[in-house]
């Protein structure tokens, strides 16, 4: 599951400044328009058929089932605006940041003494510019889930856990996302 990856995304939509197309047929021409004509491209990012995408356009089709018009959307909240979307985050990769809510497993390694047990905690948390900017280009490189969690689990480590240079030697292992959500 790409979990890091999706919270990324629909972190998106808050910035996009037109509604998503209403329509079966003008979602379907947007998404591959941004495909740029590729419709077999479309249909597997859908799972349908590439026939099913020619009858959407062609307006043969006008009522998706739930999983396709669902698919629509979350596929189409990926490319919208790609304008507004780039903007947004390089606003949050140069200047403000990103908050991250999360109930997650985080688990510690630290001197002796201290428990290494992970455990559930829910935190929002304000990571700075510089992680956003790791996070955006990991992603945007292909960066697997794995690697994504690495970089916010050292934002986490050294922003909320060691607050500035408390707990020297504290190593934090983020785990077991239960729920993620991404604001930039």
């Amino acid at each position: 599951m790409e979990e890091i990856t999706d919270a990324i995304d629909r972190a998106a939509p808050m910035h996009f400044t037109q509604a998503l197309p209403k329509s079966a047929q003008a979602q379907m021409r947007a998404l591959v328009k941004a495909a740029k004509g590729d419709k077999k491209t479309v249909a597997a990012s859908l799972g349908v058929d590439p026939n099913t995408v020619r009858r959407y356009l062609k307006g043969e089709r006008k009522h998706p089932r739930s999983a396709l018009r669902d698919a629509l959307v979350r596929e189409l909240q990926k490319v919208w605006q790609p304008g507004n979307r780039r903007k947004a985050r390089k606003k949050a990769a140069t200047s403000t940041g990103i908050t991250v809510e999360v109930w997650a497993y985080f688990g510690y390694t630290a001197p002796v003494g201290t428990t290494d047990e992970a455990r559930l905690r829910h935190l929002t948390v304000h990571l700075p510019a510089e992680y956003a900017d790791r996070l955006f280009a990991a992603q945007d490189q292909g960066a697997s889930d794995q690697e994504l969690r690495e970089i916010m689990a050292e934002g986490f480590q050294e922003t909320y856990f060691k607050d500035g240079g408390r707990a020297t030697g504290l190593e934090v292992e983020f785990t077991g996302i239960q729920a993620i959500d991404v604001q930039y």
